[in-house]
């Protein structure tokens, strides 16, 4: 085992990327971490480069500019050991009010982003036979039935049921793959700048615009501790089994539990009809 871990983080300038690495800094650890505008990240986190540390300017949706990213975490540190996929945005609007433009953007950021960093940072993680993907997605990636959220939680669906077939893949190289669920944390998540709201709303959905209300009211007042999030995955890449399933918050521990009493719900009601459709032997 290679002792200070070296952690790739996205998304590192703001809510819980940024808490995890001046963490995982303080506690002795080497992190690179991305954001679009490198002084934002220098100036959030407190810190020049040093030998700990590697601020990078990345585009995320720009496959050369994650491949450059990578290749200059090996470069410095001489390996990597634990993948955060963090950058991401939330986005508000119907399926009516939304652009073709506006979902294919956050599908680009929420989704296409991960796919370009693990396929440039899985071969290191292979060829060293060790590693952790962190995938962070959200409640609404689990349970998806929120009004005017419908583009957030498709692409965290997304990211929630890549990690799956990630887990599978990549176990046999002694890489372990888990999709992280937060529910609400006192983060900048509901601000301008990290929430897209639709500036086309339709009347109409009285519900959707209550519910983008609500957790604009919501802002600031979050129950989840993002220190404490942070602390979770340090410890979860501590453990030799650790979680692919992994839920923060007693809000997303209801929510995931009232979506599974639905499915199974559902599944034991309409029972005989699944088992209908097969051929008769």
């Amino acid at each position: 085992m290679k002792y200070p871990k070296v952690w790739f983080i996205t998304g590192s300038s703001k809510g819980l990327g940024l808490t995890l690495t001046q963490k995982l800094l303080a506690e002795g650890y080497r992190v690179a971490a991305t954001s679009r505008s490198l002084d934002a990240l220098k100036t959030a986190v407190g810190t020049e480069e040093t030998d700990y540390f590697l601020p990078l300017q990345v585009d995320l949706a720009q496959e050369q500019d994650v491949q450059t990213a990578i290749r200059s975490v090996i470069s410095k540190f001489g390996h990597l050991d634990v993948v955060v996929n963090n950058a991401g945005y939330g986005q508000q609007g119907t399926f009516e009010s939304l652009t073709d433009q506006e979902i294919r953007t956050h599908f680009d950021i929420n989704v296409f982003s991960i796919f370009n960093v693990l396929r440039h940072a899985i071969p290191h993680l292979r060829k060293a036979g060790s590693g952790h993907i962190f995938n962070i997605s959200s409640i609404g990636g689990f349970k998806g039935g929120y009004s005017g959220w419908g583009s957030y939680s498709a692409t965290k669906f997304a990211v929630s049921g890549l990690t799956e077939a990630l887990a599978a893949e990549v176990n046999p190289f002694g890489i372990s793959a888990t999709v992280v669920y937060p529910g609400a944390f006192r983060t900048n998540f509901l601000t301008k700048e990290s929430l897209a709201i639709s500036p086309n709303p339709i009347s109409a959905y009285t519900k959707a615009q209550a519910s983008i209300d609500r957790y604009l009211e919501l802002s600031g007042k979050q129950q989840g501790d993002p220190e404490k999030a942070a602390d979770v995955l340090i410890q979860a890449a501590a453990t030799s089994n650790p979680p692919l399933h992994l839920f923060l918050g007693p809000d997303a521990y209801a929510a995931a539990n009232e979506k599974i009493k639905s499915v199974i719900h559902d599944l034991e009601k309409h029972k005989d009809v699944t088992l209908s459709t097969s051929f008769k032997e």
